[in-house]
């Protein structure tokens, strides 16, 4: 018979992108090929140094060309469907007309980035406390924080306006892809995406355009809004062996497909520790989230699939507090003269914990604040003259990550809502047994680990 069809899906992360090539099989789908690249796009902001969080959209785009380029041709030349995630709450914006230049590849037509801001990250730090709280209360469930799209905006509008001037589009990294692959003169965003930007009402789904134009926000910039799991064009012409025509999914948010991609049961808890880190069950269906957040929790309701919401409890804080650790005992070898790669102390300071099961020394983790204490800074206490050594120290580190984002969503309230189970995923947890020993000793329920829990195949499951 004729060979299967496949679906393409893409994550576009923090640190990486992702493809992956999906299939239908008897048994389901299937998993066929993927394919993943570091982006290395990191940026200096010029204008919001040091606090600025930038990463340069050519080069996140030069590493998605690479990784379908590597993907096999005749599996390419058989997708049907592309389903796209990324990172949210960030920003980037493009002059519609001038997005992109399309030309030839060695695999086919690609395109790279044209009249194309720098994207601002989820992890911005730009807009303080003070700054935040000069800002229009938004009419949505979802507290406004730093690094949120419009809130950047906010920022520019005030700091630098002519900047915004050159552009007349905005979306996340992933609507930017969406908008380029189908040519869409004015960006579409799922409900996903639109709630991580803040001044969105999930209720009614729509922005929350009048107080915006109270305030001279340029809501011409907000994109269209539609429904995740919908489809938002198709491929106006081939994209690296993938036929013209092919049908391109409304851009998704990485945790929603995370999450996608490995939860079946509603009594199951997913636990992902990556660059940051989430613990986030399903709410019962019909869940409406309250008219107005309640900024001291540290639990946020997601918009998920088909109207449905998960509880999320989101830590700033997860693989990002260990690469910082990592960052510095590299930094205090050199500065004794010594040179050591930080990819060798990781390995060594793991096995180093993996030698002290018990420590009683405290770290408070939240090196970079979170959402609801965002002043609130890390801390070590306990400190004992026989419990200074790397393993003590890398031991109590990976248990204050577990327990601060325990500490966020109790043991108790995941009981109460009926959680039988943890799904543990995120390449910090993959990668790090000591992470895994402390998952397993503060939380009373099996857990199980995933190795293809994955945004891009959670994206490509969708469509």
């Amino acid at each position: 018979g004729p060979a299967p069809t496949c679906v393409l899906g893409i994550d576009l992360g923090t640190t990486s992108v992702k493809a992956a090539l999906v299939t239908g099989t008897e048994r389901g789908l299937a998993l066929a090929q993927s394919c993943s690249r570091e982006t290395q796009a990191h940026s200096d902001s010029l204008e919001a140094a040091p606090q600025g969080m930038e990463q340069d959209v050519q080069k996140i785009i030069r590493a998605l060309n690479e990784c379908l380029a590597a993907l096999p041709q005749q599996q390419l030349q058989r997708v049907t469907h592309i389903g796209i995630s990324g990172q949210m709450h960030g920003v980037v914006f493009w002059k519609s007309d001038k997005g992109c230049k399309w030309s030839e590849s060695g695999t086919g037509p690609a395109f790279e980035p044209d009249k194309v801001s720098h994207l601002v990250t989820w992890q911005d730090g730009r807009c303080s406390p003070t700054f935040l709280s000069s800002l229009p209360l938004p009419q949505s469930h979802v507290s406004l924080a730093t690094g949120f799209g419009c809130a950047t905006v906010y920022w520019y509008l005030k700091n630098s306006p002519d900047f915004l001037k050159a552009y007349d589009a905005a979306g996340t990294i992933q609507d930017y892809v969406v908008a380029m692959l189908c040519d869409l003169k004015k960006p579409l965003m799922s409900d996903q995406n639109a709630a991580s930007w803040g001044y969105f009402n999930c209720r009614n789904k729509s922005w929350n355009t009048d107080i915006l134009k109270k305030s001279g926000f340029p809501v011409h910039l907000l994109p269209e809004v539609g429904d995740p799991g919908s489809i938002a064009g198709m491929t106006t012409c081939a994209w690296h062996g993938i036929p013209k025509g092919a049908k391109v999914g409304i851009a998704l948010g990485d945790f929603q497909c995370s999450v996608y991609s490995c939860l079946t049961e509603r009594t199951d808890a997913v636990l992902n520790i990556s660059t940051s880190a989430q613990l986030t069950i399903s709410m019962p269906l019909g869940f409406q989230p309250p008219e107005a957040p309640d900024p001291s929790s540290a639990v946020t309701y997601f918009p998920y699939f088909n109207g449905d919401y998960l509880a999320v409890a989101a830590s700033l804080n997860g693989g990002n507090v260990l690469a910082t650790f990592v960052g510095m005992v590299a930094q205090w070898t050199q500065e004794l003269g010594l040179q050591v790669q930080e990819s060798a102390i990781y390995p060594r300071i793991i096995q180093a914990a993996l030698t002290q099961k018990h420590s009683k020394l405290s770290v408070h983790p939240t090196l970079f604040g979170e959402r609801h204490l965002p002043e609130q800074l890390a801390a070590v206490t306990s400190i004992g003259a026989s419990e200074l050594s790397l393993g003590h120290v890398t031991r109590a580190l990976c248990r204050g990550i577990v327990e601060n984002l325990c500490s966020m969503l109790p043991v108790q309230h995941l009981e109460e809502m009926g959680v039988r189970r943890i799904l543990g995923s995120g390449s910090a947890l993959a990668r790090n047994e000591v992470l895994r020993q402390e998952v397993e000793r503060i939380f009373p329920f099996p857990v199980v680990y995933g190795k293809d829990v994955d945004a891009a195949v959670g994206a490509a499951m969708v469509m």
